[in-house]
């Protein structure tokens, strides 16, 4: 009977673990970088990408965070998608506690035409000539 409590407190909580894309990311400030991939994380709930940003003070670490994996999947995102030293273009919401992280809306990587959007609460890629998934 314990092992079949502690279960449902388990399963109970598990939705609560999910945080809230508003009380982590400020839609009011908008942010656009540009840096290279440093590594990309395809894990649940949210993958995320890693990118070193250069600016006048040196090399900052910016982390991406992107839409849940299962949609990401659906649009035939993989753990492939990206690669140490891909240089893109990301816009989005900026984080709310001043770290250097950004809800993805937008990311362009020039060199394939990949563009990626998160368009209402569906997100969608296209590559090269407008070819859309």
């Amino acid at each position: 009977m314990k092992l079949l409590a502690a279960v449902w407190l388990l399963a109970a909580a598990a939705p609560a673990a999910h945080h809230s894309l508003t009380a982590t990311y400020d839609n009011r400030r908008q942010v656009t970088i540009t840096g290279s991939v440093r590594e990309f994380q395809f894990v649940n709930p949210h993958p995320w990408i890693g990118i070193d940003v250069t600016d006048d003070g040196g090399v900052r670490r910016w982390r991406l965070e992107l839409d849940n994996r299962w949609e990401l999947e659906n649009i035939g995102m993989n753990a492939d998608t990206f690669k140490p030293g891909d240089v893109i273009v990301v816009s989005g919401s900026g984080g709310r506690d001043g770290a250097r992280s950004v809800y993805v809306r937008r990311l362009d990587r020039a060199a394939d035409g990949l563009l990626y959007e998160q368009v209402g609460p569906s997100p969608r890629m296209q590559f090269g000539a407008g070819r859309t998934r």
